[in-house]
């Protein structure tokens, strides 16, 4: 018997708010199937705010309001049965981030968990990834947001660690990283990857996304550290205005590229990395199957299930 779901995940993150909703195909003695059903995207830039100034401007606020507005009117009619929205650093950070969650709740009828960086980290390394991680091998996983950077351990198939560090693209365009802070996520990667063997990295974001497009590269088939490192030397010998007419970039992409190449790059050198595998998966994949497998267990139970 054939049975289809429809969850929604909302990640409302510090560079740009997204709405994903998924079918997850269900049959008898099968392993579910996760495929996307639609995903939309608004450059809402929230860290710009925040980290500049503590707290979301109403300019932002009003913007943000809107598209969860949207967002509700889309899963309504896409009949999502269950979601969940996450907000990231730039909400954690923002001294009026709790108001944004009550006014959202009351304009829009959406509620916000605001997350912090391990809750973040684990919802990440739950996505599918055994397309990808092989037993015999060991990866460090790296997702590139604009706030922070989350990094999870893989090893023998399994997580060893994970950690999110307060490095991310929009802190580093508006010059907020100390070396202090590059030095501490130097020394968690060597640490934690020194007795580690043929170690591949996995990136995640919408940086690394597109950037493995813009290479030609075969779907499945990892960038090369060589590849990326000359990637970022062309970038940044390009204008911001040539990145958007000559790349083809969206002027919210066109920014912050170089930023989040810095960060893959420096991940690869401080853990010996040589491959950067992409599949393609992040935060809002992560809140589908946790959603999925916790309405299972519900549902096992006989728990009445409603929306989160």
């Amino acid at each position: 018997m054939l049975r289809i779901r429809k969850f929604g995940a909302i990640d409302i993150g510090s560079n740009a708010i997204r709405l994903l909703v998924a079918n997850v195909i269900e049959e008898e003695n099968k392993e579910p199937k996760f495929k996307k059903s639609s995903l939309v995207r608004v450059p809402v830039r929230l860290g710009q705010d925040v980290f500049m100034n503590g707290e979301i401007s109403k300019i932002n606020i009003d913007r943000m309001t809107k598209a969860m507005k949207s967002y509700r009117l889309l899963m309504d009619v896409h009949g999502v049965e269950m979601y969940m929205a996450c907000a990231t650093s730039a909400m954690r950070d923002a001294k009026n981030g709790a108001a944004v969650v009550e006014r959202i709740k009351k304009k829009a009828d959406i509620n916000i968990e605001i997350i912090d960086g391990k809750r973040e980290a684990e919802i990440i390394a739950s996505t599918d990834l055994h397309n990808v991680i092989e037993k015999e091998k060991d990866y460090l996983y790296v997702d590139v947001g604009g706030g922070s950077t989350e990094l999870t351990i893989f090893s023998s198939g399994k997580i060893k660690t994970s950690r999110s560090f307060q490095i991310g693209t929009v802190r580093l365009l508006n010059e907020m990283i100390t070396n202090d802070d590059w030095k501490e996520v130097e020394k968690w990667i060597k640490r934690n990857t020194k007795d580690l063997k043929r170690l591949s990295l996995i990136g995640s974001g919408g940086n690394i996304n597109k950037l493995h497009k813009m290479s030609g590269t075969a779907i499945g088939e990892p960038l090369s550290f060589i590849y990326l490192n000359a990637q970022y030397q062309f970038l940044q010998s390009l204008t911001y205005e040539q990145r958007i007419s000559e790349l083809g970039l969206n002027p919210d992409r066109a920014d912050v590229i170089i930023p989040a190449t810095r960060i893959y790059l420096s991940a690869c050198k401080w853990s010996g990395a040589q491959k950067i595998f992409v599949p393609k998966i992040g935060l809002a994949d992560g809140i589908i199957k946790t959603l999925f497998f916790e309405s299972s267990k519900k549902l096992q139970k006989g728990t009445n299930i409603l929306n989160v």
